[in-house]
């Protein structure tokens, strides 16, 4: 099975062979490494930018608005917040000129904690980027999920956010791409370049096929009737193991977002009426959380739905997040954090 990483650079090789993407570029993405992750590496039209993220965005949009299908990489995160100007007038860009300018491009980068980044690389900018109005929001937690959100992202003529989440790009998934090998050994032997001199070394791609995860619609992750978890990214696997440890206590179902804007609110919806029990999770801060915009509707819209109040799981209000595991462990949810609440949510009496 492939991991996130492989997944998407997949996806990226199907975009080059199949929807004329000409243009994957940003900040080492290009050969030797293929980017700090991997998630380029051996693309044939893949090549290293200087260390500019305001040219990196610039470039991408006057390549979308000649007629391109760029797809531009900022190397963390935690250095797109210089360039949220430009991705506004991404984001506006349709909508200002009458439908007459689009702008299909990609930005993907990897987000959250998780992997002891420490300060300057351990941030999430879900909040954020859901305020760019006009720009698609998306965030997979399994492979197969960010190869779908791939190529609709790069099919798509709006700009597109696509958000990484740093600790799941080495998790393997436990569902097959199209047409990639089923030995893990097998893939890795194809598409991952050796240790050493990778001068005259290509990949021998497999033959990926057209897979789309429609940008918009959430899935439930694992089926429940006491409780709903609505998250994405790192924090939807956890989510799904805190919910098969708790099944003797409850049917907790998760709602894995995918797409933070546009969002899946008929499903999650759904899933709450059902319920009547939510717990809104995710990794960003607890201020201006775009978990609390869910909260708010849940309450504006199923207010006569709900059992109990609706909580919000997050991050803590702090400037970073700390190098030490245990800082990083306390400043963000983490299973046993996510089984409290859970615990809590269900034992609320109705």
């Amino acid at each position: 099975m492939a991991n996130m990483a492989q997944a998407i650079r997949l996806a990226l090789h199907y975009g080059e062979e199949n929807l004329g993407v000409r243009e994957i570029f940003g900040e080492d993405v290009g050969p030797p490494l293929g980017g700090v992750f991997t998630a380029t590496q051996g693309l044939k039209h893949a090549w290293n930018c200087p260390l500019d993220e305001r040219g990196i965005i610039g470039a991408a949009m006057g390549l979308a608005w000649a007629g391109f299908r760029p797809v531009a990489e900022i190397q963390f995160v935690d250095y797109i917040f210089n360039v949220i100007d430009l991705l506004k007038l991404a984001g506006n860009s349709a909508w200002t000129t009458g439908g007459r300018f689009k702008t299909p491009m990609v930005v993907m980068t990897p987000t959250g904690s998780g992997i002891h980044g420490a300060v300057y690389h351990s941030h999430s900018f879900d909040s954020i980027a859901t305020k760019i109005h006009g720009m698609k929001v998306v965030c997979p937690s399994t492979p197969l999920d960010a190869y779908g959100l791939m190529i609709s992202s790069i099919k798509d003529d709006s700009p597109v956010l696509f958000l990484k989440p740093k600790a799941l790009l080495r998790t393997r998934g436990d569902e097959l791409i199209p047409g990639e090998p089923e030995g893990e050994k097998e893939l890795k032997a194809m598409i991952d370049a050796p240790i050493g001199d990778r001068s005259k070394w290509k990949p021998k791609w497999p033959k990926v096929t057209d897979y789309e995860v429609p940008l918009g619609k959430a899935k439930v992750s694992h089926s429940g009737t006491d409780a709903t978890v609505v998250t994405h990214g790192r924090m939807a696997p956890i989510a799904l193991e805190a919910a098969r440890a708790l099944e003797s206590e409850g049917s907790i179902e998760v709602v894995d977002m995918r797409s933070l804007i546009p969002y899946d609110w008929d499903l999650i919806k759904a899933s709450i009426k059902k319920t009547g029990r939510v717990l809104f999770l995710n990794e960003e801060t607890e201020i201006t959380n775009f978990g609390e915009h869910l909260l708010r509707r849940t309450v504006d819209e199923l207010f006569y739905e709900l059992k109990v109040r609706p909580r919000l799981l997050c991050g803590k209000a702090t400037p970073g997040v700390g190098l030490s595991s245990v800082l990083e462990n306390f400043t963000q949810p983490q299973k046993p954090d996510v089984e409290r609440a859970l615990r809590e949510l269900l034992a609320d009496p109705a």
